[in-house]
């Protein structure tokens, strides 16, 4: 997954293709963003590290997590049981996943 890509697209969202690759030789990297557009406004190299970040761990949570049928089931045993391993296992991928601050 390109999430540099990904990143992009969460800024500049009221510009449609506001940036462009100067030179994709050495792949599709920040230094080969340019503006596309004079009304956009760059995002720092800063900034969109930051939002690979956070893209990255809404990545690895949602993978962690399971299916939304692998949920049900153990809410559903959980009522049966009065277990908790729904609320653990949720717990536990955030844990293991935490935000970046």
């Amino acid at each position: 997954m390109d999430y540099l890509q990904l990143a992009l697209m969460q800024f500049n969202t009221d510009i449609p293709n506001w940036y462009k690759w100067t030179d994709t030789s050495n792949g599709m990297i920040y230094s080969n963003v340019e503006l596309n557009d004079d009304t956009a406004v760059m995002p720092t190299e800063e900034e969109v590290n930051a939002k690979i970040a956070e893209l990255q761990v809404i990545e690895d949570r949602k993978l962690a997590y399971g299916s939304t049928g692998s949920q049900l089931d153990m809410q559903y045993w959980d009522g049966v049981n009065g277990t908790t391993t729904w609320a653990d296992h949720i717990a536990q991928v955030k844990s293991d996943n935490p935000k970046p601050s």
